[in-house]
C-alpha cells in the first residue's frame, strides 16, 4: 500500500493567467508542509504522506476560503501499488 496520497484541488473563481490570492495562498499553504505543488490551469496536485493528508487538505481549504474562494473541490487518491496508471473503477486506461 502506498504511503502517500495524491491531492488534487480546484479553486474558483479561476482566471487563466491571474489566479488571485485565493488560489496562490492555497498553494502556499500546501507548500508550507514541504510538498511540491504541480500548478495547472484546471487544477493542482501534490503528493503528501497519508498521515499528513488531512492537515494539508484542511490548510488548502482554509487558505482558499479565507482569501476569497467561492468553491473548492479537493480529491484524494491513493493510486496503485504496482505503478500502473489504469484504474478500472474510474474507467481510465494506461497508454
Amino acid at each position: 500500500m502506498r504511503s502517500v496520497l495524491t491531492l488534487e484541488f480546484t479553486i474558483e473563481p479561476f482566471v487563466e493567467g491571474n489566479p488571485g490570492p485565493h488560489v496562490l495562498e492555497a498553494v502556499a499553504a500546501a507548500e508550507a508542509f514541504g510538498v511540491t505543488v504541480d500548478f495547472g490551469p484546471f487544477g493542482s496536485t501534490c503528493e503528501v504522506p497519508v498521515a499528513r493528508a488531512g492537515e494539508v487538505a484542511q490548510a488548502i481549504i482554509t487558505a482558499a476560503f479565507t482569501h476569497g474562494a467561492t468553491y473548492v473541490s479537493l480529491a484524494a487518491d491513493r493510486g496503485r501499488d504496482d505503478g500502473a496508471d489504469d484504474d478500472p473503477d474510474r474507467g481510465e486506461a494506461a497508454p
